[in-house]
C-alpha cells in the first residue's frame, strides 16, 4: 500500500512532465486500479508493454524527484504543521509558543 501512496504522490507532482500515452497508462494502473491485463486489453498492447510502461514511469517520476525532492519537501511540511497543530491545541505556553514561532519559521526559510 505505501507504493501506492508513493506513487500516486510522486504523480501528483510530477505527472504532467510524462507524455499523454505515459499519464494515461499510469493512471490507468496506480490511479484507477487497474490490472495489467485490463490496460492492455484496452489500450490493444501487450501486457508486458504496460508493465514495461510503468516501470519507466516510475523511474522517471522517482528521478525527478531525487533531483528536485518536492515530495520529500511537501512531507516534511505537512508534518510541521501537523505538530504546530497539536502544540496549539496543547496549553499554550511559552516553550510551546517559542516550538510554534520556530517550526513556523523553518518552514518559511525552506520555501
Amino acid at each position: 500500500m505505501k507504493d501506492v501512496y508513493k506513487s500516486s504522490m510522486l504523480y501528483d507532482f510530477y505527472g504532467e512532465l510524462l507524455t499523454e500515452h505515459q499519464k494515461e497508462i499510469y493512471e490507468d494502473f496506480i490511479l484507477n486500479d487497474y490490472s495489467l491485463g485490463e490496460i492492455a486489453q484496452e489500450r490493444g498492447i501487450s501486457r508486458q508493454g504496460v508493465h514495461d510502461m510503468v516501470k519507466r514511469c516510475d523511474r522517471i517520476l522517482n528521478g525527478y524527484e531525487e533531483k528536485l525532492h518536492l515530495v520529500e519537501r511537501f512531507s516534511k511540511t505537512k508534518e510541521d504543521v501537523r505538530r504546530i497543530c497539536q502544540l496549539a491545541d496543547s496549553d499554550i505556553n511559552q516553550k510551546n509558543i517559542s516550538e510554534i514561532k520556530m517550526i513556523a519559521q523553518e518552514i518559511l526559510d525552506n520555501y
